[in-house]
């Protein structure tokens, strides 16, 4: 008999009909249970040793998968560099042009044979994870997850980081990580032992995790974002197939990420600083959501039904935006983003600015990306801009707090917000720091903010019905 190790299942999955008892196994040991609240049932996902071995080589077809996503992003940010960044003085007429002509391009056909692309792919993932979803649900969920949504996203992938539109790799690297998971278990038999919806989200965490080489980061974006589930059944598949994904992939695509390691304890003269900055911070990541979900269902009903001189807008105003901030505008930010978070800012005050209404335009239009960076990035210059007189050390702490405030404040998932920021500036001893930062935040966003993004996306997914021209 195959062995099986039974676990825990937490309040939250305590319901699911579907991760019933396959039978066998044996009780969790004593030492476990304290740490559970009285009368939880248990799981009985099995993690037996075949089954983690597969995901060995699982891991590598997921690096590889990732690989052409980084080079893409590699690709827009050796495009960006062809512009003198926030010199919006210098003017050769091909940057702009190509920024618009890009962008009309890739509305033209999210909007057109290409819609199963459009957006960022992981409202299918936290579709799964809805308490017994109805069969056509179900299947709008897998709908964006199968290949034929997957190629028609890396093609709009191509153009939009050409085109330099404001969006980060996130979200598609999550998908297309869940979605080779998915495929590979309708193939390999030992795979199905995880449920549908788990190894959506184990594939999803550890495809961001591979874009970033973190397996931590994919594994707190699993627990917090994604999963119904908790414990083992969750974390060992995303650390195993993370850490093997890792491997492949490389440093392309995340020149956010500070190089050298960043030593020093914040001084607690600080803190009081800190504690404003994040108060104002994440009062600006309630606004820009809030933008952003009052944008979205005005600017996509005008390309649904007046597409073409909506279009031609927004691609000019990208453009035209695009050559007044030098090209600080384009990508999601992370050029700003990595000196920022290492006391070297160099970003004009006013790059909050295009920072702002770049990324609401390029995630309203439906641009196959995420937000985590934009934010990340409009923290960051907006911090940046404040505490400029300040030594550049404490630059960089305070840099930090606000890019995460900002984050947290538009996602709430302090925890893996904490920890993105985190890994791309590598000062342990400003972690602590973080995670208060993110915490406030969070609560303030929660107060405040309405839905978050993938709960205004998720809510969407059930009106999208694709028709035989592809709108």
């Amino acid at each position: 008999m195959r062995p099986r190790l039974r676990l825990p299942r937490w309040p939250r999955a305590a319901s699911r009909g579907h991760r019933g008892d396959p039978g066998g196994g044996r009780r969790n040991p004593d030492w476990f249970r304290w740490l559970l609240p009285a009368g939880v049932a248990e799981a009985t996902i099995p993690l037996s040793p075949q089954l983690l071995l597969t995901l060995l080589p699982c891991g590598l077809a997921l690096g590889l998968v990732i690989l052409p996503i980084q080079g893409l992003s590699a690709l827009g940010f050796l495009l960006q560099r062809q512009w003198q960044l926030g010199v919006p003085g210098l003017f050769d007429p091909l940057l702009p042009l190509g920024v618009a002509c890009g962008t009309l391009t890739v509305l033209a056909l999210a909007w057109g044979p290409l819609a199963l692309g459009r957006g960022g792919g992981i409202s299918g993932v936290e579709a799964l994870q809805q308490q017994s979803p109805a069969p056509e649900e179900r299947d709008l969920a897998l709908l964006g997850l199968r290949g034929p949504a997957q190629l028609a996203r890396l093609v709009l992938l191509a153009g939009t980081h050409l085109a330099g539109l404001a969006v980060g790799i996130e979200s598609p690297a999550a998908s297309f990580g869940a979605s080779t998971l998915l495929a590979l278990r309708r193939r390999l038999k030992v795979l199905q032992a995880l449920p549908l919806p788990l190894a959506a989200a184990v594939g999803a965490g550890a495809g961001l995790a591979a874009a970033f080489r973190s397996p931590l980061l994919g594994v707190t974006y699993a627990l917090e974002e994604l999963s119904a589930e908790r414990g083992l059944p969750l974390v060992l598949p995303t650390l195993l197939l993370a850490g093997v994904g890792s491997l492949l992939t490389s440093d392309l695509g995340v020149p956010a990420r500070v190089q050298a390691v960043l030593e020093g304890s914040p001084p607690l003269t600080l803190l009081p600083w800190a504690l404003l900055l994040t108060l104002v911070a994440a009062l600006l990541g309630v606004l820009f959501l809030r933008l952003l979900l009052a944008l979205t269902p005005r600017l996509q009903g005008l390309l649904q039904h007046h597409f073409l001189p909506t279009a031609l807008a927004v691609a000019l105003v990208l453009g035209l935006l695009a050559q007044l901030s030098g090209g600080l505008s384009l990508n999601d930010g992370s050029l700003a983003l990595g000196p920022a978070l290492a006391g070297q800012s160099t970003s004009p005050r006013w790059a909050v600015l295009p920072r702002l209404i770049s990324p609401l335009l390029a995630l309203a239009a439906g641009a196959p990306g995420g937000l985590m960076h934009d934010c990340m990035a409009l923290g960051a210059v907006f911090s940046a801009a404040l505490v400029h007189r300040l030594p550049p050390d404490q630059q960089a702490m305070l840099v930090a707090v606000g890019a995460t405030a900002v984050f947290s404040a538009a996602c709430r998932t302090p925890l893996f917000c904490a920890v993105f920021v985190f890994i791309l500036q590598n000062n342990g001893r400003l972690f602590p720091w973080l995670l208060l930062a993110s915490a406030l935040a969070a609560a303030i966003g929660t107060v405040c903010g309405g839905p978050t993004w993938n709960g205004f996306q998720r809510a969407g997914l059930a009106g999208f019905r694709p028709t035989t021209n592809g709108r």
